[in-house]
């Protein structure tokens, strides 16, 4: 795509509106950055520019810079990271690794061919056709190139690992990269080592020997900043693996392509000659007992089903793979836990109608205990074991809540000026800043009286009502303000640790506490809302329950299909108000209901 030159059409600094959309658009296209991660990509206040270019072809494409360096490049309504980037955020995209010589080969415009990518040990990432990948280079997990893959990673090994791999958009040392401050790759070691790796790239070296001249005469030049990175690799078994690409051939889109007939000479590890339905049958079982042996603990049962498999399983995922039980043997979970229960390994009930919990675990069978977990996911998992409680699970996060306010069509001709639309949503100062540029801009200021603004007829559509149109051509600053934000539309932003922040429309409804009359002059307390705060309904059904020795139920909150109710016998507000305000620390504004306490009598 930047293999040759393009033409900048226009560069112009970013709009508010356009920056907030961009910000949006980034967080839906990579919804694993979270909220820090997706402020240094789309920074809210440095210096973002526009670029809109023409590629060689006359391919029409959008860069989004900051300061000198492109960050984000748009072709067809698709965002693209650029290697820039990836070097901060190298996790992004899922990555193949190819020899250091090839990627001269990337740069001239050649797609990546299966034959060039090394494949590790514990396999390939698990991508489909389309998935936008990156491309790093052996022993440096500094990301060199982008492309789309052209097949799945099962089609990759079902076809031998030959063929056209990759399509490849961008690179490192192409003209999209010149265009940035021309900085070199990182060198970001790999999580996982390969030792087998190493150890046959030894055994080459020694054995090259005297031969290490000629593959010298015949090396293409490297670049010096990947040095450190490939100075161990045996480059007369590289630079034989990019012969393929003498035989380069043009493709639709101009660029070289080389063929398939051409085989790299590079160690490949065994391929995987599993079907598609038993790799996924393989992922969901390994899901399935690390949740269990890892995750789950005794005093959560019982577990809702669908928890369990949302909270547990899911999180047990290794990334870049993605669990689908649709494309499993079993087709639904219910089938599959129905085959676990056969085994002996747990027992599901239905303690309501409709709703399935798991009641209890034989930690002691011989498939939980023999279970392994893999290499590569127990290293990730180091990284977040220092941030864990003392009993192994992550501590509890109030999340940030945030009002915020919705241009309505009415609205919209008072904010027009300062670069927002109907639809936008904006914070308070926003707000406030927004209405005193509106006035500066239209000299609106009395001169008589600076705390006084003069309605103009906008101001008078947007903020009057009928009746006060002919009465009113005055309002203080406050008046103002205050008018201006009844106007707008009630939105509120929920940002959960380590999560990007979620928008909602509508005020933030408080964690409702209420106590009810049963039969025999019983009482109830009822919790509701304690999804919208990251907390389980079923966590705290079991809390209660231990902590108070009184039968606690879940059930569907009428009206609401994903959210749930906790219902406990009698007046537990006293132990709800320690473990909500004490242990959690959720602000008392966010709870309603805790006024409805027993009183404590005096102690005799």
């Amino acid at each position: 795509m930047f293999a040759k030159a393009f033409r900048v059409k226009s560069n112009t600094a970013i709009k508010g509106s356009d920056r907030r959309k961009l910000r949006n658009d980034v967080a839906a296209t990579f919804p694993t950055l979270t909220s820090e991660q997706l402020s240094e990509i789309v920074p809210n206040k440095e210096e973002l520019n526009i670029i809109k270019l023409y590629a060689h072809k006359g391919d029409a494409l959008t860069v989004y810079a900051n300061g000198r360096i492109p960050v984000l490049f748009e072709m067809e309504k698709r965002l693209y990271p650029t290697v820039y980037t990836l070097w901060s955020h190298p996790h992004l995209l899922p990555a193949f690794s190819t020899w250091p010589p090839v990627l001269h080969k990337l740069a001239g415009g050649a797609d990546l061919m299966l034959p060039g990518v090394v494949v590790p040990s514990y396999g390939l990432p698990q991508v489909d056709r389309g998935t936008l990948c990156a491309i790093t280079l052996v022993g440096n997990s500094a990301p060199v190139a982008i492309g789309i893959a052209t097949m799945s990673s099962a089609e990759m090994v079902a076809a031998g690992m030959k063929g056209k791999g990759f399509t490849v958009l961008h690179t490192y040392m192409d003209h999209l990269w010149e265009f940035g401050d021309k900085s070199c790759p990182p060198t970001i070691v790999p999580l996982e080592a390969e030792p087998s790796e190493m150890m046959d790239a030894e055994e080459e070296e020694q054995e090259a020997g005297e031969g290490e001249g000629k593959s010298q005469e015949n090396s293409h030049p490297i670049d010096p900043c990947l040095q450190t990175g490939i100075r161990n690799l045996n480059m007369e078994d590289a630079i034989q693996s990019v012969d393929m690409t003498e035989k380069e051939e043009p493709n639709e889109n101009g660029a070289a392509e080389t063929t398939e007939e051409d085989n790299l000479d590079v160690p490949q590890e065994a391929e995987d000659s599993r079907s598609p339905q038993e790799q996924m049958d393989a992922l969901l079982h390994q899901c399935f007992f690390h949740a269990l042996k890892c995750k789950v603990k005794k005093s959560e049962l019982p577990l809702l089903t669908s928890t369990f498999l949302r909270n547990y399983m899911f999180a047990c995922c290794p990334q870049g793979q993605q669990l689908d039980i649709k494309k499993s043997s079993y087709k639904k979970f219910s089938k599959f836990l129905q085959s676990m229960q056969q085994q002996n390994i747990l027992q599901v009930k239905e303690l309501n109608k409709g709703v399935e919990s798991i009641v209890n675990v034989d930690w002691r069978h011989e498939s939980i205990r023999s279970f392994v977990v893999p290499i590569e996911i127990a290293a990730s998992e180091l990284s977040v074991q220092d941030s864990r409680s003392g009993d192994g699970e992550q501590p509890y996060h109030c999340p940030e809540i945030t009002p915020l306010y919705g241009i309505s069509s009415r609205m919209a001709p008072l904010f027009q000026e300062s670069g927002y639309k109907k639809g936008d949503t904006l914070s308070s100062s926003e707000v406030r800043s927004a209405v005193i540029n509106y006035v500066k801009l239209n000299e609106l200021v009395d001169e008589t009286n600076k705390n006084f603004i003069k309605v103009d007829p906008i101001l008078c559509d947007c903020l009057l009502d009928k009746s006060e149109q002919d009465e009113i051509s005055k309002l203080t600053w406050d008046n103002l303000l205050s008018r201006c934000l009844d106007k707008l539309q009630p939105f509120h932003q929920v940002t959960f640790f380590g999560h990007d922040p979620i928008v909602r429309k509508g005020n933030n409804d408080p964690i409702d506490i209420n106590i009810a009359q049963r039969s025999c002059n019983k009482k109830v307390t009822i919790i509701k809302n304690l999804e919208l705060y990251g907390l389980d309904p079923q966590a705290v059904a079991n809390f209660l329950q231990l902590k108070v020795q009184a039968s606690a139920t879940v059930t569907t909150l009428p009206g609401a299909k994903d959210r749930a109710q906790v219902q406990v016998q009698g007046n537990q507000i006293h132990h709800l108000a320690k473990l909500l305000v004490e242990d959690y620390q959720i602000p008392r504004k966010y709870i309603k209901g805790l006024e409805m306490a027993p009183k404590m009598g005096r102690k005799k």
